[in-house]
């Protein structure tokens, strides 16, 4: 995993610490976009021409994680069937702005992530590309499982990836009506949404199969996913709470087993209610602790399902749930939820749901259940 903080280890220290990544854009010019803030990736080549905004940024995140997800689980697609499925809300939109721009180069392949995927993995069997908005990654993920319990692959590569753009600066700066300084989510002083950007990868292989002395990071119990089409932009809390069903019907657990629920979260004034909602309806007043992570890595777009899934594996193997960075004072449509901030507390859940959702209704919730003695570490 990569984001604005570093790799998994990083990016949790930071959280449980409750510090953020927010700073400066590195793209776009503050006052003609209304957004001067960002979760920015700052470890870009040192030898392109704008070091901080090199081309195709994304697919160079991507390669790296997805290399090193491989190597973790011990997974040599030379040897076995493997696939990879990416989420990703923008693709390489920024390349497209580099190139009207500037005149960067591009080619139109390099608009799709299985150039760079096979850059790192060639013997991969295929690369799926999905454009799910915020909730890609996690389908991805339902899509990962589904290509291994149809048999179609021995091991699947689960993959979210997306960097800033000015086009979506550009919107977040429309519809906010103040310059946000850093995403508070749940706050009752939030003023809208920042942007980050990243890569996360995971492999996904069936847990009859592992090899002697194999253990899992976790075990991916289901994943529910649903677009309700309510609007463009607002969700809907009838059709979140429907995916959340669909999710733990699929797993086979009830809302009572639920210890630790990673919130989408965004700071916007439609989803924090809307998401408060759905999960008293679902939790009722006495559900489990809520987190976020979003207040530490911004909106990271096609990565954030699968960033807050690692998250909430790296929570309950350590046992300690951190806080959501930036959250005060919580609005009122969130005082009854267990929402978890000042400083981290501790956990024995050992299971989990992460939400995720998009505009345009696109839901995706998963059920995840940690693994005693997991080894815990490394990118991905």
């Amino acid at each position: 995993m990569t984001t604005c903080l570093g790799d998994l280890d990083a990016t949790f220290r930071a959280l449980l610490e409750g510090r953020s990544g927010v700073g400066p854009l590195r793209c776009g010019d503050p006052e003609k976009l209304n957004v001067r803030n960002g979760y920015v990736i700052t470890d870009a080549e040192p030898d392109a021409p704008h070091p901080a905004d090199s081309p195709r940024l994304a697919a160079r995140w991507l390669a790296r994680t997805v290399a090193d997800a491989l190597a973790d689980a011990g997974v040599d697609p030379a040897r076995r069937r493997v696939a990879v499925v990416v989420g990703t809300g923008l693709r390489e939109l920024r390349a497209v702005e580099q190139w009207y721009a500037d005149g960067a180069e591009l080619r139109l392949a390099q608009l799709h992530f299985a150039e760079a995927v096979r850059s790192v993995a060639p013997e991969v069997t295929e690369v799926h590309t999905l454009a799910n908005a915020c909730a890609a990654s996690g389908y991805a993920l339902a899509l990962a499982a589904d290509l291994l319990e149809l048999g179609e692959a021995d091991a699947v590569v689960a993959a979210g990836c997306d960097t800033m753009t000015e086009s979506m600066l550009a919107m977040i700066g429309r519809v906010g009506t103040a310059t946000a300084d850093m995403v508070r989510p749940f706050d009752a002083d939030r003023d809208g949404v920042l942007l980050g950007e990243g890569a996360v990868a995971v492999v996904l292989e069936r847990a009859d199969e592992l090899r002697d002395g194999q253990r899992p990071l976790a075990l991916l119990r289901g994943v529910g996913v649903g677009c309700d089409a309510h609007h463009e932009t607002a969700p809907d809390p009838t059709g979140i709470v429907a995916t959340i069903r669909d999710a733990h019907d699929r797993a086979g657990v009830t809302p009572d087993e639920i210890g630790l629920v990673v919130a989408h979260g965004t700071s916007t004034a439609l989803n924090d209610p809307t998401e408060a909602a759905a999960l008293l309806e679902t939790f009722g007043a006495d559900g489990p602790v809520v987190t976020g992570i979003k207040g530490a890595v911004g909106h990271t777009s096609g990565g954030a399902a699968l960033m807050s899934l690692l998250i909430a594996v790296a929570a309950m193997d350590a046992g300690l749930v951190p806080p959501v960075v930036g959250l005060r004072m919580p609005i009122a449509e969130a005082e009854k939820l267990g929402l978890v901030y000042g400083e981290a507390v501790p956990t024995r859940a050992r299971l989990a749901q992460v939400n995720a959702f998009g505009f345009g209704g696109v839901n995706a919730v998963t059920i995840v259940e940690a693994c005693v003695g997991a080894p815990l570490g490394g990118p991905s």
